[in-house]
């Protein structure tokens, strides 16, 4: 199979659609399947008719993790281990700092390298029943691709012990309650559940989408007083931006904005 049918790209209105596409092997991404994601970010984020990324799989499931089989016949007990790490956090981060916002949907299995996928993802919303966790330490693994420094940003240190330290799998209802996710839906209604969120995100300036989301990004990693000088600087470069223009206009002519992107 191809790895253009491994993780199949799809643009709909203003909605870019991915998906993993390996049910068989639930998903479970190999390192040409994460180079194509990268090059899918960056044809996103050229393309300013996209306004939301949503990532999921195919065959009700998410994604496993890396494929274990290629894990192990190319990558462990070699000098090359340290290489498959780089490249998952490479693409991970890429995902987590792309100018579109992305939404994971979350089905089944959403472990290892799936759970790295999605907490890279701006949000997440799961089907109830779906099993989500880090899960590396049951392989004595360790996870490359974000859980020390995203999920503790998210949940705070003692849960992510409890999740990294365990092992244990969250149900969809469990990671929401958890912090770990933004919400869960019955299965039956996960896809109006996704529409719906995606709606709200559409229909903003992708501009000031972008300048919100990178200085959110950097939120936790600067001391106060630095964060207000990004905060001011932001602040300076939307009010110089013609969708603030147009935005304050819309507003005070009563009418619906039509956004340039800048």
């Amino acid at each position: 199979m191809a790895v253009e049918d491994e993780i199949q790209f799809e643009r709909d209105g203003a909605v870019a659609r991915v998906w993993l596409n390996r049910p068989h092997k639930k998903n479970c991404v190999t390192v040409p399947i994460l180079n194509r994601l990268d090059e899918i970010i960056t044809e996103v984020d050229a393309d300013p008719e996209l306004r939301v990324l949503i990532l999921r799989g195919r065959g009700n499931t998410f994604c496993s993790g890396f494929d274990l089989d290629s894990l192990k016949a190319d990558f462990i007990g070699s000098s090359t281990a340290i290489e498959v790490a780089v490249l998952s956090a490479k693409v991970c981060d890429r995902l987590y700092s792309m100018k579109t916002p992305s939404i994971a949907v979350l089905e089944g299995h959403v472990t290892a390298g799936g759970f790295e996928l999605m907490i890279s993802c701006d949000f997440a919303i799961a089907a109830d029943d779906a099993l989500i966790g880090d899960f590396h330490i049951r392989r004595a693994l360790f996870g490359g691709a974000g859980p020390i420094y995203r999920v503790p940003r998210m949940i705070g240190v003692r849960k992510t012990k409890e999740l990294m330290l365990t092992g244990k799998l969250l149900t969809g209802v469990e990671a929401a309650q958890f912090d770990l996710i933004n919400s869960s839906a019955p299965a039956d209604k996960l896809d109006a559940t996704v529409e719906e969120f995606a709606d709200q995100l559409i229909d903003k300036s992708p501009f000031t989408m972008w300048i919100t989301k990178m200085t959110i990004d950097r939120s936790l990693d600067a001391d106060i007083q630095s964060l207000m000088v990004m905060e001011h600087l932001a602040v300076g470069v939307m009010l110089n931006s013609e969708d603030a223009a147009e935005g304050v206009s819309a507003f005070l002519e009563k009418r619906e904005p039509q956004w340039k992107g800048r």
